[in-house]
């Protein structure tokens, strides 16, 4: 019995059952109120990393925005606690704006700071009315170019207002005037402050980047106090009559009062305040959840390798085939160990309560009340912030309490540590700001918005925010994102061209009215009896330009001719009838691929009505609308059952051999065929020109087209018992092996050979196992396993490194064992004479490969063993950002069938260090005779 599962009499039902305290939910019960505030370690931790990041930080916003230095610390205080406690995204970390750093400056400069705090509390108010609206949602619907447009304007701004800083001058009230007085400031430069910034700038830039075990250590300190203490102490040593932070006393803080100026430029300012601080809220917010979806993701991948070290690091296992079924437990485990959810010693770790996603809307609204209350008490304006946010998430956070406590540290440092902040540099926080709106202007937004052609939209807000301020240059950036619009829905290019008897009608744009009158003249030009392919390129199409292509596709198809529709890729836009109202879907589990079935219908019920030739209904037995209760199942031995009421005798009788191969060719006629017929028929015409022979193993698990993406015409593959290839010169040489390689490297000339083996290979199982008795005669199979003797030779010797994953060593003296086969059949490959003299002539490339099927991970050869150069017998795992990688080490074709590449020799994932070594090759671990689980 599993470990994981406790064992329940009727005695102690009610025991066993985990308390309600525990966090564990019951089945079929409501979900765990979570309305009592906890305190976690890991967000204590996080909350100081936050709390370190964040009171430079507000220092900054405070000196670059020219307000009271103590209203920094008063709205990170206010947004740590207020909208750390009532947000939407319990994990975003909210404080002084960023992004409202050169609006705020300039309220200031013309109402005074006092009508600054009323106009935030205005933006607050206004805030909570379109978070109670349900409005957030709405926000975002703005164009991305837009809003980083909007948030990089202000980036520069930002950089060019704190340069002047930085300089030891100060700025100017826009940024086309920063940027006109840069040059008188460079003229009259003093040195002591530019020294104190480039140092701060320096030590922000370098402090992540210090390598080895040292920067494990300090990279826990987050870079910008790094920075900041760094510059102090200099500045204190070198500079002692440098401007520095002076914070006036608390009775001098000045709070907010009835707002004057004229009504129409206050609204302004607070729909400006209120639109900058919500939109860097909100995304803020999508951020956070990115991060903590990707944390949780790497979470997840982390713990099965970790729980099978465990595992394995318990006892030896019980076999050495792979195990099918619950995981015994040797040592004893404690029932309360199980009732409060605490693993047991091979029980894997309990996973993580699952993320989330934001309420932006409850965001929205407390945001708007820490505005509010930091108006109120004479803050500054209050936003979500991303950095801030990221070093919450990477800090390890779990819940609200970090984002909290975060606010509680700054404001027992406001009142506290005086002493220690008025020793900052000012310069030292303008840099640290100036690197603030540097980072504003991202690379990957500015690439991502050109690949999306909206580069025009970006650069035309960027220059409105810069030139007439925020509001705006929102205005002006929608404006040309309309004009852009319009100009694509209007322009449409129609070309008509004549390839080999077939036309190609290619149609760039969106088709609206405006362009029937040209399609239709197109249209009309060709011959209608022909052949044409129609490329539609674009998004949109209206009533009447489908009406007129329907029309003409009707009136070429009945004068005998034949018309395709396709997209630019070339992929078919309208697929057979067949095929969209098919019910089944491509990758679930083979034996169950039949979606025809329906629960208590016999083989022989199937049969009859393939055999009447009507489309199974997609109906309630389908795969995608049955129950949990109508899926079926396999148990360790392999049989197929599908699961009733408890007793009940009922099962689906499992098909015979030719029934299932009989409706397998009628799915295949009835969905694939259509689909693949024409490139079929191209092969057909054409031949076949594989770019590579692919050796793998017999195995029934191994869809060797599905692991290395290929289709009909890629791969020349050839499967055995595994994976083996018979030296040229052995006794009793197999011959259909080196026919299919002379016939491969000399005939269809491909460009590479891989050998692939796989986990849990029964014929490695059997080759560590017992040997057959020398009296009995040998069989067929033991006659051919025989080639793979030299592969076990090769691993007992002290004369071969053992053949490893990257990161770790194998598992068992089987996975040990299959790695060492690919290795020993590369060599057997080169002793061929035709594969010998193509690798001489540098026209052939060998590759090692190994499946792990249990993780459906690839893992390849390094480059230089699967020639045969290094001693060092190395698989590296194969991720799925390494696909565009793979044309530096392989041939195009090579990467398009292996869709992968190397990854680098020391990668390792959580867990692999303390994977036990495998048993001794010489212990007998195999029954001697090939395993259910394959060959």
């Amino acid at each position: 019995m599993s470990a994981c599962v406790p064992t329940r009499h009727d005695h102690t039902s009610r025991s066993s059952r985990p308390p309600r305290a525990s966090g564990i939910k019951r089945p079929h019960s409501p979900p765990p109120r979570n309305g009592r505030f906890r305190i976690a370690g890991a967000d204590l931790s996080a909350s100081i990393t936050v709390f370190l990041l964040a009171v430079p930080m507000s220092l900054g916003l405070a000196v670059a925005m020219d307000a009271p230095l103590e209203a920094g610390l008063i709205s990170a205080a206010i947004g740590g606690i207020v909208a750390g406690l009532l947000g939407g995204t319990p994990l975003q970390v909210s404080g002084p704006s960023a992004g409202l750093t050169v609006v705020t400056a300039e309220l200031i400069q013309i109402y005074g700071w006092r009508t600054t705090c009323a106009i935030t509390i205005g933006a607050g108010l206004l805030q909570i009315l379109l978070g109670s609206l349900r409005a957030a949602r709405s926000a975002l619907a703005v164009s991305p170019a837009i809003v980083h447009g909007t948030l990089a304007g202000i980036g520069v701004a930002i950089a060019l207002a704190q340069l002047h800083i930085v300089l030891g001058g100060s700025p100017q009230s826009s940024a086309v005037a920063n940027a006109l007085a840069l040059p008188d400031q460079l003229g009259r430069v003093s040195p002591a402050a530019p020294l104190i910034g480039v140092l701060t700038i320096a030590v922000l830039i370098l402090w992540p980047r210090i390598p080895g075990r040292i920067g494990r250590v300090v990279r826990r300190i987050p870079a910008a106090l790094a920075a900041v203490v760094t510059a102090t102490v200099v500045a204190a040593i070198t500079a002692p009559g440098i401007a520095r932070v002076d914070l006036p006393s608390w009775r001098s803080h000045a709070l907010p009062e009835m707002p004057h100026g004229p009504v129409l430029a206050l609204a302004t300012a607070v729909l400006t305040v209120m639109l900058v601080a919500s939109l860097e809220s909100l995304l803020a917010s999508v951020a956070v959840d990115k991060l903590s979806a990707d944390r949780a993701g790497g979470q997840a991948a982390a713990r099965p390798k970790a729980d099978s070290t465990s595992a394995s690091s318990s006892g030896p296992a019980s076999s050495s085939g792979p195990v099918s079924g619950p995981v015994s437990v040797s040592g004893p485990v404690s029932p309360s160990a199980l009732a409060q959810g605490r693993p047991g010693p091979a029980c894997p770790s309990l996973p993580d309560p699952p993320v989330r996603r934001s309420d932006l809307d409850r965001e929205l609204r407390a945001q708007g009340i820490a505005n509010t209350l930091s108006g109120l008490v004479g803050g500054l304006a209050v936003s979500g912030g991303a950095v801030r946010s990221s070093a919450n998430v990477r800090a390890g956070a779990t819940g609200r309490a970090s984002t909290v406590l975060h606010g509680v540290w700054v404001l027992l440092a406001a009142g506290l540590l005086v002493a220690a902040l008025e020793q900052i540099p000012l310069a030292a926080l303008a840099a640290l700001v100036m690197m603030v709106g540097i980072q504003m202007v991202s690379f990957a937004h500015i690439r991502n918005v050109h690949k999306h052609r909206e580069f025009l939209v970006y650069g035309a807000t960027i220059t409105g925010v810069l030139l007439f301020g925020v509001l705006k240059g929102v205005v002006i950036g929608i404006a040309v994102a309309v004009a852009v619009a319009m100009h694509r829905l209007a322009r449409t290019r129609i070309t008509v061209t004549e390839q080999g008897g077939q036309h190609l009608v290619v149609v760039r744009g969106q088709l609206t009215f405006l362009a029937v009158p040209r399609l239709s003249r197109a249209l009309a030009r060709l011959p209608q009896d022909g052949d044409a392919v129609v490329e539609l390129d674009g998004f949109f199409m209206d009533h009447a330009a489908y009406e007129t292509i329907q029309d003409w596709s009707i009136a070429q198809t009945a004068h005998g001719g034949r018309v395709v529709f396709t997209g630019r890729s070339g992929g078919r836009i309208a697929e057979p009838a067949s095929a969209a109202h098919s019910c089944c879907r491509p990758w679930t589990p083979w034996r169950n691929h039949h979606c025809h079935d329906r629960p208590g219908q016999t083989p022989e019920t199937h049969h009859a009505r393939l055999d009447t030739g009507r489309a199974p209904d997609c109906g309630s037995g389908s795969v995608e609308d049955r129950s949990p209760e109508q899926h079926t199942s396999h148990d360790t031995s392999g049989t197929h059952s599908t699961p009733g009421p408890a007793g009940s005798p009922t099962a689906a009788p499992r098909r015979t051999g030719g029934n299932r191969l009989f409706s397998g060719l009628s799915s295949f006629q009835r969905n694939t065929a259509p689909l693949v017929r024409e490139e079929l028929a191209r092969l057909a015409r054409e031949g076949q020109r594989p770019s590579q022979l692919f050796i793998t193993c017999a195995d029934s698990r191994l869809v060797t087209s599905m692991i290395t993406a290929s289709g009909p015409g890629d791969l020349f593959t050839v499967r055995n018992i595994g994976n083996l290839v018979p030296p040229p010169d052995a006794e009793s040489s197999d011959h259909s092996v080196g026919a299919a390689i002379e016939y491969a490297v000399d005939v269809l000339k491909v460009e590479s050979i891989t050998v692939c083996g796989h986990s849990g290979c029964g014929a490695m199982q059997a080759l560590l196992g017992a040997k057959p008795d020398p009296d009995t005669p040998l069989t067929s199979l033991w006659r051919w396993l025989r080639h793979g003797l030299p592969s076990l030779k090769r691993m007992e010797s002290r004369h071969h490194a053992w053949a490893r994953i990257s990161g770790r060593l194998p598992a068992d003296a089987v996975e040990q064992l299959c790695l060492t086969n690919v290795v020993q059949q590369l060599d057997h490959l080169r002793a061929h004479g035709s594969v010998a003299r193509r690798l001489a002539e540098g026209t052939l490339q060998l590759h090692g490969m190994y499946f792990h099927v249990g993780e459906a991970q690839a893992y390849l050869l390094a480059e230089g063993a699967s020639d045969g150069l290094t001693l060092d017998e190395v698989f590296n795992r194969v991720d799925p950002g390494d696909a565009h990688a793979s044309s530096d080490s392989h041939t195009p074709a090579d990467a398009h069938a292996l869709a992968g590449s190397h990854t680098p020799s020391d990668s390792r994932s959580p867990g692999d260090a303390d994977t036990p070594r495998p048993t001794a090759p010489g212990d007998p671990a195999g029954s001697g005779e090939l395993e259910r689980t394959g060959v």
